[in-house]
């Protein structure tokens, strides 16, 4: 799958209307499909209660707070990358506070090719956060699975006397006969000795 063919939520926390139109201007339909634009934290974290984003890009200072604890938060609850703009003179100080929860940061005031880098960097940093929870995912799938084998092992063992490497043949057996999965011929045993 190339970058075209990739989308990507992305909330903009930002007063500035003259950035935000900026980074709309940066931000192809295509891949960026759900964009929204909030102009304080208070916005940004009542959007984050209704919806998951991708990448959240934060101008900092804000109207109502600097946005670095929010930032923190968003980055740390979950698979979301954050983008943090800052001022100059204070980026150093920011950076070493952020920089362990994964926070991106650039110095302001930035440039069109130096935002449109760094939203570059946030969509591959997603890209690998996507790949890591496909693999937390099929982890969390084949440990279910090696559960409901395993039950179904045991009630084997309880209901028909059979010992556990006979059990568990019994039921790769099945399911190959049957031309269904293991789990599937598992929930088949537990579902007969459930009624």
């Amino acid at each position: 799958m190339n970058i075209r063919e990739r989308s990507y939520s992305i909330l903009l926390v930002s007063a500035s209307e003259k950035l935000n139109t900026a980074i709309h201007s940066l931000l192809p339909g295509s891949s960026f499909t759900d964009t929204c634009t909030v102009r304080d934290i208070g916005a940004a974290a009542r959007k984050c209660a209704e919806k998951q984003f991708d990448i959240i890009l934060i101008n900092s200072p804000l109207p109502d707070d600097a946005g670095i604890r929010f930032a923190i938060d968003r980055s740390a609850s979950g698979n979301t990358v954050v983008l943090l703009l800052v001022r100059n003179e204070i980026h150093d100080e920011i950076y070493e506070n952020v920089v362990s929860y994964g926070i991106f940061t650039l110095k302001k005031p930035v440039t069109l090719p130096m935002i449109q880098t760094a939203v570059n960097w946030v969509c591959s940093a997603r890209e690998k956060l996507r790949s890591s929870e496909k693999k937390t995912l099929s982890i969390e799938e084949k440990m279910a699975e090696i559960r409901i084998v395993n039950r179904a092992k045991w009630m084997l063992i309880e209901k028909e006397g059979m010992d556990e490497p006979h059990a568990h043949r019994y039921i790769e057996k099945t399911a190959m006969d049957c031309g269904i999965s293991k789990r599937t011929a598992a929930e088949e045993i537990i579902a007969r000795y459930k009624v």
